[in-house]
């Protein structure tokens, strides 16, 4: 009975956000492709042993996998899944074959085809923002002060009870809960607050400080404090209504947070600011996905719109294999006026493949280590 509860408080939330998320990326590469007479031989959500499927008028085959962990579309000329050229085969291809064969398509035509995937995964991610702001609103509060800590960045910069911050480095801050989302990767980063005190405006430079926090689900966190709190029942809160047009726009910037907060993150890896330990994988972003449902349906909607981005963004990388990494290609190919050599394209892929592999090995230890039950 245990075993089936974890399944459907986790498994099930999780499989259902993967694959709408891949449903919508896999088809960003399929419309675009047929759009320029590319001949689609496999449309799969999932890998490895097919479940069930069934062909449509053009002869793709449709079909679900057993590993539930991704996707692929296949397109003819295509050694595998992963879009690695057939390059022998596609040397001995008819005329006819060649007309709808991706590699025999003009590199601009192949580069909108790969660069179709992530951006369908924005333009999810808008649509799911802009759907929740709009239906569901946002839950703002007051940004007022309702204690400082003792010892905190925010003490020793002359922060008081009752100050209202009006804006960190310029970024106008509307709810309390704005400021976490500042503050929290500007650990060690001097940060210019704007507060109002007894009607007065004022500035004051503060440094948040680096601190492990423990998040309502027991997940250890390393994020920037300054050492402020806030009383709900005194900070005036309410759901904040958008229409239309502001539920897109406030869609758009959230888009646009969450790219600029990804590429914080790993400069701040690289840099050692910020620890690799973070970095999830499948089985971190299972446990999220059925923390978000245990809150309720709406946050598990949020984390689909966060999982679209992350899986453009990712797919955008120069890793060989991935989008981004074809797209280097075909803008060497570009650049030259005739395609990267097909040796350099093999070693390539195989390098990018082991890159990809160390990345997951690596992801799936730290959710074993830090994001589990035994992980304390």
């Amino acid at each position: 009975m245990e075993f089936l509860t974890g399944f459907i408080s986790y498994i099930i939330p999780f499989l259902l956000v993967l694959t709408v998320v891949v449903f919508f990326h896999e088809l960003g590469h399929f419309l675009v492709a047929r759009w320029n007479k590319v001949d689609v031989e496999a449309f799969a959500v999932g890998f490895g042993p097919e479940i069930f499927g069934f062909n449509d008028r053009n002869g793709t085959r449709w079909k679900l996998c057993a590993i539930p962990l991704g996707g692929y579309v296949k397109f003819l000329g295509d050694a595998n899944a992963a879009s690695v050229p057939d390059f022998e085969g596609n040397r001995e291809m008819s005329d006819a074959e060649k007309a709808g064969s991706f590699e025999h398509k003009t590199v601009g035509q192949r580069a909108a085809v790969v660069a179709a995937g992530p951006i369908a995964n924005f333009i999810l991610a808008i649509i799911i923002f802009a759907g929740s702001f709009y239906f569901i609103g946002r839950y703002v509060t007051d940004p007022v002060v309702s204690s400082v800590l003792e010892e905190s960045a925010a003490e020793a910069a002359g922060v008081q009870p009752g100050d209202q911050i009006v804006a960190i480095n310029g970024l106008d801050i509307e709810s309390f809960s704005d400021i976490p989302r500042i503050v929290g990767p500007n650990h060690g980063i001097e940060l210019q607050f704007t507060l109002l005190r007894d009607g007065n405006e004022l500035t004051l430079p503060i440094t948040p400080k680096l601190t492990e926090r423990t998040d309502q689900f027991g997940n250890k966190i390393n994020m920037g404090v300054i050492g402020i709190t806030s009383e709900t029942r005194s900070a005036n809160p309410r759901r904040k209504e958008f229409g239309v047009v502001e539920a897109f726009s406030a869609a758009v910037g959230e888009t646009v947070y969450i790219v600029q907060r990804t590429f914080q993150f790993l400069g701040g890896v690289f840099t050692g600011r910020e620890s690799a330990d973070q970095l999830s994988g499948p089985i971190g972003i299972a446990k999220a996905a059925g923390d978000f449902y245990s809150i309720g349906w709406p946050q598990l909607v949020y984390l689909a719109g966060l999982l679209s981005v992350s899986i453009g963004l990712l797919n955008l990388f120069p890793i060989p294999l991935l989008d981004g990494g074809h797209l280097v290609f075909y803008a060497a190919e570009a650049i030259r006026g005739t395609p990267v050599p097909e040796k350099v394209q093999e070693i390539s892929f195989r390098v990018g493949f082991l890159i990809l592999i160390g990345f997951m090995l690596f992801a799936t230890r730290n959710d074993l280590v830090y994001r589990m039950p035994w992980s304390g």
